[in-house]
């Protein structure tokens, strides 16, 4: 969906809708018992969620706006979705390089009542990955979701320990009578952060072969952070189609660099890489950029830590 079209949208349900879903939000909010002193925290994909739940721990709410398995790069909020954030206490989202929609949706969003959180916002982004071949229909698609920077910062478990400041920081600016609550929360688990950050640096730090092949690019910033090397199949937006020549390309790379590993992830389709993999006759195996995992992961414990704690041991697999 293009810009204007977001813009008539969003002024319909200013006219229409929108006070109404918000009406209903604050008397659910009022009948429900013991609820009310909590804080309503909206993040919009899943590290933004489980950071703010984190921090925010028991003094609020927190929900997921896009729902679980979705994919962020693709998704577009619906008129209930847009009333969620407008009746938050606090809206949490990583960038406006990802969430391309929020900057539209700000418009009409009164940020003296709710306080809106750019994670990512103190990070400087890199250039998305882009291939020379692919640029023209790049061009083309930018309009929708192609992004001119890398938004996928949540990958690097120092840059993960930014975004989790910055929600802290929010918070206490908004709620300073809680201030210890939040520091204590966010303290414990940037511990957390750290300790998986020397699990990366020890896994890696006598690597000989520090080159992995992976379905999209999102691990640019891990890959930087641990002087690795990512070669990707498509770019930044993980249902970009490789053209032939990239293919070709990629070929030789996996012959000239003996990678025994691409990775590929559940969430998008992996045509291209089992292709690649047969015709290289090379392993295949899961890296997840957690853009969207699912509810039943969830259910059964996998949260951003035990996720990349997986990712590392996946990436071993090639990198040693």
């Amino acid at each position: 969906m293009r810009k204007n079209s977001w813009k008539y949208i969003i002024g319909l349900l200013l006219t229409v809708g929108i006070f109404t879903l918000t009406a209903c939000g604050q008397t659910n909010k009022q009948d429900k018992a013991g609820k009310s002193d909590k804080i309503k925290v909206v993040t919009t994909f899943y590290p933004m969620y489980d950071f703010a739940k984190n921090v925010v721990g028991d003094a609020g709410d927190v929900q997921l706006l896009i729902p679980a398995g979705t994919e962020p790069h693709d998704y577009e909020p619906s008129a209930k979705d847009i009333a969620k954030i407008t009746d938050a206490d606090v809206f949490v989202y990583n960038s406006h390089e990802l969430e391309t929609w929020v900057k539209d949706v700000l418009e009409n969003v009164d940020e003296k009542k709710v306080a809106v959180v750019e994670a990512a916002g103190s990070i400087d982004l890199m250039k998305g990955a882009a291939h020379e071949d692919d640029h023209d229909e790049e061009e083309a698609d930018h309009d929708d979701h192609d992004h001119e920077l890398d938004p996928h910062v949540w990958l690097d478990p120092v840059l993960a320990q930014k975004e989790v400041e910055a929600i802290r920081d929010a918070l206490v600016k908004k709620y300073p009578e809680q201030k210890e609550t939040f520091e204590k929360n966010a303290a414990a688990y940037i511990e957390k952060l750290k300790d998986l950050d020397t699990e990366y640096k020890e896994a890696f730090k006598e690597a000989k072969n520090k080159t992995f092949v992976t379905q999209h690019a999102a691990f640019g910033y891990l890959a930087k952070q641990y002087g690795l090397t990512q070669e990707s199949i498509a770019g930044i937006s993980p249902d970009q189609e490789p053209s032939p020549s990239r293919l070709a390309e990629l070929k030789k790379y996996i012959q000239e660099h003996n990678v025994s590993v691409i990775y590929f992830e559940t969430s998008a389709s992996s045509k291209v890489a089992e292709t690649l993999a047969r015709e290289t006759k090379v392993e295949l195996a899961v890296l997840n950029p957690l853009e969207s995992i699912t509810q039943k992961e969830q259910d059964q414990g996998e949260d951003y830590i035990s996720v990349m704690k997986e990712n590392l041991e996946a990436l071993k697999k090639s990198i040693k």
